[in-house]
């Protein structure tokens, strides 16, 4: 299919609309009497109806129809918002969704629409929801007549306006004579066809209130000269090229219409695809300026080095602008599960209320897009076995009401997402029971709590006494950790029985270049996030010859336990004798690596490692130098953990 075609354009922007219209639905729960949200919901299905119309999907048209004024009775006070009309409303915003992109059914909008007119005491009966059409304008009594006059900008074809779509508007009101204003139209020489030319005067007969005449126009724009009189008189025939009224009437504008002239686009709708080709050869770019500044570097030609600079300067700022526009605000993503929330507090009889924090915080869109199901599983996960049920909470001494809380901030180079519940905790004596049952954990194994917990993660593990439509067969943890683990993350699991748990998954910020720490052990090259460095120091004398079997470093009266890569990795050659200790960090945990020699920064370009390297832990990926070569990027929480068990071990033999 065409990137340009129509269809396809439409179904873009309708997805936005939708989405948009499920927020502010979700919204009017809570506040029902909201004039601004009704106002927005009610914008939004017009915006639908009449783009619908004018790219040919007719049956979303005649649904909205309904759905639309429904809504309009509500802005004018008809009728009032409830809980049980929003659950009708997001049933009918998701068969709008099925007829746009596929999987609607007839029935299914017949009996919504019946719901719908029923909520909100709307006039007509059965046969109109069948017949699914407009209703016919009603005979005005003690009608009142009005000339209403209007001329679309030029380029208003261009942008997708369709007049006889806004005549057709004009016509449901009440009845209508329309004449064409022709004066504008140049000689057949000089036509444009995609130029409109031709402006309208229409004398209607409407007892509705001259805001309904306006609501027609709401979304065109307010350069169109729109004029909306009342006629006193027997109307005189107009003649040909009738100009608009030098005052026109003022017409609200939507917030993304087209620019006017003179103005910029404020935003541009570009295919993933097309972004993930960028950020490819900007990694390329990356890598062959790296090459350039050795090559510069050893020739010592300062005019070579000038260059080398100036190209260094560039791509970088070609790197972060990139890098920019693949960096989505992670609201975008807590969004979708108001709704989830929303539904499952409906199906299980909980109260729930779901808080998020960090909205603002922003993430590669791949990283986005591949953390949506882990976290739809974590959060059904915390509201099915997590939260108790109302009766059970009120004998706890708890509110009824349940919450949820999802949120997200920057902790060094990585996010923390982090979904926390004020349930029942985990029953680590029943995971450590079905552990057993299972055979994952020996029957005489000695666990503490912080180790019982992620046995959850195992594959097929449930404590579920029952299986329900959401949860209870053992698939999905497991997914979850794999998922996560695959994007070069980590998954921590807390609780406390009685007060709720905590998930926190730590993710990096990107897939794709970020700045590193270039260093080497014996006479490989690895290469080490530079947002998880916290330090680099000597090593030591007493530690370089071992350390009499200690682990640790006392850095200003803290103990950071310590890993030597060159033991670690095999590495060949001769120790360095004046060793280094980078200090990363993940979180509050912190670890030392020891290396040989500190090369310096650099930008990396991560490569991902092949499937057969899978199971190779300890490494994110790789990076190819400016020399060709290739280093190995590190796994800094794997580290972090690696080193947090070496300092645990003694403690666990002494105990």
């Amino acid at each position: 299919m065409s990137e340009m075609d129509p269809a396809q354009t439409f179904r873009q922007e309708a997805q936005e609309l939708l989405e948009q219209l499920e927020l502010v639905l979700l919204d009017m729960a809570h506040a029902p009497g909201d004039r601004e949200l009704i106002d927005s919901a009610f914008r939004a299905l017009h915006t639908l109806k009449g783009s619908g119309a004018m790219f040919g999907f007719t049956d979303v048209a005649e649904f909205i129809h309904d759905f639309e004024t429904a809504f309009d009775r509500l802005r004018k006070g008809q009728a009032a918002a409830s809980p049980r009309l929003v659950a009708i409303a997001l049933d009918a915003k998701d068969h709008v969704n099925g007829l746009i992109f596929g999987g609607g059914q007839p029935d299914v909008g017949v009996a919504i629409l019946w719901a719908l007119r029923e909520e909100v005491d709307m006039p007509g009966g059965a046969a109109a929801i069948v017949a699914q059409t407009s209703p016919a304008p009603r005979p005005p009594t003690g009608a009142e007549r009005w000339q209403v006059r209007f001329r679309l900008p030029p380029d208003a074809l261009v942008y997708g306006t369709n007049p006889l779509l806004l005549l057709g508007e004009l016509a449901d009101i009440g009845p209508a004579k329309v004449r064409a204003l022709t004066a504008d139209v140049p000689p057949l020489a000089a036509f444009d066809p995609e130029q409109c030319y031709l402006g309208w005067e229409v004398e209607l007969q409407a007892a509705e209130p001259q805001g309904a005449i306006h609501d027609v126009f709401l979304f065109v724009g307010d350069d169109i000269g729109l004029t909306v009189e009342p006629i006193e008189a027997p109307p005189v025939a107009p003649t040909p090229g009738v100009a608009a009224a030098d005052a026109p009437m003022p017409v609200a504008t939507k917030p993304d219409a087209k620019p006017r002239d003179g103005e910029a686009a404020s935003s541009l709708r570009v295919p993933a695809e097309r972004l993930d080709a960028l950020m490819d050869q900007v990694g390329e770019l990356v890598i062959a300026q790296t090459r350039l500044a050795q090559i510069a570097a050893s020739v010592r030609d300062p005019a070579l080095a000038t260059i080398a600079e100036e190209l260094e300067r560039l791509s970088s700022g070609l790197r972060d602008t990139s890098m920019g526009i693949r960096m989505v605000q992670i609201g975008t993503l807590f969004g979708r599960f108001r709704r989830l929330t929303h539904d499952l507090s409906r199906e299980l009889g909980k109260d729930i209320d779901f808080v998020t924090a960090g909205e603002e915080t922003e993430l590669d869109k791949t990283m986005i897009e591949r953390i949506a199901d882990p976290l739809v599983h974590l959060i059904r996960n915390a509201i099915d076995h997590g939260l108790e049920e109302p009766a059970t909470r009120v004998a706890a001494g708890k509110p009824a009401r349940g919450t949820v809380r999802l949120s997200a901030a920057y902790v060094g180079a990585e996010i923390a997402i982090r979904l926390t519940d004020d349930g029942a905790g985990i029953n680590a004596a029943r995971v450590r029971a079905k552990a057993v049952e299972n055979g994952l954990i020996a029957a005489d194994a000695v666990l503490s709590e912080e180790e019982t917990f992620p046995l959850i993660f195992a594959p097929g593990f449930s404590t579920a006494e029952q299986v329900t439509a959401l949860s209870g067969r053992g698939v999905g943890m497991d997914v979850v950790k794999r998922t996560i683990e695959g994007l070069r993350g980590s998954i921590d699991v807390a609780s406390r029985a009685g007060e709720g748990s905590t998930i926190t998954l730590r993710l990096p910020l990107t897939l794709a270049i970020l700045d590193g720490m270039l260093v080497r052990v014996g006479t490989a090259r690895y290469s080490i996030p530079l947002g998880a460095v916290e330090e680099c120091l000597e090593l030591p004398l007493a530690e370089v010859e071992g350390g009499g079997g200690r682990s640790f470093l006392d850095i200003r009266g803290q103990l950071v336990p310590y890993l030597r890569l060159a033991d670690l990795f095999g590495s060949g050659g001769l120790r360095d004798p004046h060793q280094k200790v980078v200090v990363v960090s993940s979180g509050d945990t912190r670890v030392g690596l020891v290396v040989d020699q500190i090369l310096g920064n650099h930008q990396i370009v991560i490569k991902q490692l092949s499937r057969l390297h899978a199971a190779v832990r300890r490494f994110s990926g790789a990076t190819i130098l400016g020399d060709g070569t290739v280093a190995l990027i590190l796994d800094v929480p794997e580290l972090i953990e690696l080193g947090q068990d070496e300092q645990a071990s003694p403690l666990r033999k002494a105990a």
